[in-house]
């Protein structure tokens, strides 16, 4: 991860922002929460289904073709595009780098990711940009550049027509999606006190267990080494016998020590709290909630990531007259993810019906597809039934 960090953060910027003279706006940035939000293991949990089933959406360049007689459409017609979907750089796949985006983009409602392109212009990388701050510039002609200080000290700037940008709650800046540590920090702060305190009582409850009340006075160093006797004598593991004495001089008195229990019902709360600002729900998060809650967690949390992946990634990787002659990228969810087996055993009607092809039905088993599998097939055996005929078979069949 270091070595991959100090190879991005050595990346030179293209000619356009090395030669720009740049104009600081400050209060105009993003600032990532440094509250180390993801090493909570509630805060993991909330987001780790997200992040997992936007990491399986499936990227593909379209280009749509229509004219006067036909509409064609073709699918990953270019293979360099095809390879940069899926391989965006070296050190790790499409699946890897949209679940990188989407925990940025969960943990910080803002995720970078810096398009690198050859000598003729053509996009060959894709990075992602963990950095501390993100500033917005601009040049004198009004072009915006993003500046993105790194953790190391390094600063990067590039052309925001270079960068993928997801946003979520983009409410008040104009460029950047609003922060979420204003509303997770005292969240976050009642549990982390919470969990401190079980830990610190836990402890503090095997620190005394007796205590020896002498009838006179003794000197400090007198009670230590009787108590330290005491010890030694009744509270090893040596001692078999179980039983303890003490003479008149002192009394023994077992304490019973009091764990500390947190209020159940609060930390109910704070947690609940926690899952509706992640938008998520214990079924979710447990991975036990039912074809119902799933697709509607997907409409609500999945789909809108989806649409933004494929409009940032069509409008920078493509220009406005690539896109004009059809190009696009789409990000596709498999509409079988969150179905029941019985559901997608039902599905089989519908490739007798010839509405969906055979792979098409293996895939949502995740069989590998068959020779023959993507033509339609219907069945032949039934017919539209004749009255005449069907009066005539029943006659037939008295006689009989």
């Amino acid at each position: 991860m270091g070595f991959f960090k100090n190879l991005l953060e050595n990346i030179t910027t293209t000619k356009r922002v090395s030669t720009v003279q740049m104009v600081q706006e400050r209060g105009n940035g993003f600032y990532s929460y440094n509250g180390k939000m993801y090493q909570s293991d509630i805060v993991r949990a909330c987001i780790r289904p997200k992040i997992k089933a936007i990491g399986k959406l499936t990227a593909k360049h379209i280009r749509e073709t229509i004219t006067a007689d036909a509409r064609k459409i073709a699918v990953n017609p270019e293979p360099y595009i095809r390879f940069l979907l899926e391989e965006p750089n070296q050190y790790m796949t499409g699946q890897l780098l949209q679940e990188k985006l989407a925990a940025q983009l969960i943990l910080n409602n803002n995720a970078f990711a810096v398009i690198m392109r050859d000598e003729n212009g053509f996009p060959n990388a894709i990075f992602p940009v963990a950095a501390m701050q993100a500033d917005a510039v601009y040049d004198a002609s009004g072009n915006l550049y993003l500046k993105f200080y790194m953790q190391n000290g390094n600063v990067l700037t590039f052309a925001y027509d270079d960068v993928i940008h997801l946003r979520g709650d983009f409410y008040e800046n104009d460029i950047f999606g609003d922060p979420i540590a204003p509303a997770i920090v005292p969240l976050m702060e009642i549990v982390t006190t919470t969990d401190q305190g079980i830990v610190k009582a836990i402890r503090n409850s095997a620190v005394v267990r007796w205590l020896l009340m002498f009838a006179s006075s003794m000197r400090s160093e007198d009670i230590k080494q009787r108590a330290q006797d005491f010890a030694d004598s009744f509270l090893n593991v040596s001692n078999g016998t179980g039983v303890a004495a003490v003479d008149a001089k002192a009394e023994a008195k077992q304490i019973d020590p009091k764990d500390y229990v947190p209020n159940a019902q609060q930390m109910d709360k704070t947690t609940q709290r926690i899952y509706a600002l992640f938008n998520t729900n214990q079924q979710i998060v447990t991975s036990i909630a039912n074809e119902n809650e799933q697709n509607a967690y997907f409409d609500a949390e999945i789909e809108p990531v989806l649409k933004q992946l494929s409009g940032e990634y069509t409008r920078k990787l493509f220009s406005r007259r690539e896109r004009g002659c059809g190009n696009r990228i789409v990000f596709e969810a498999s509409a079988w993810d969150f179905a029941s087996t019985t559901t997608k055993l039902n599905l089989l009607q519908m490739v007798d019906r010839g509405a969906l092809t055979p792979n098409e039905w293996r895939r949502a088993f995740n069989l590998a597809p068959v020779d023959g599998g993507d033509k339609p097939i219907r069945r032949l055996d039934t017919q539209p039934v004749d009255r005449n005929t069907t009066q005539t078979t029943q006659k037939g069949d008295d006689n009989t």
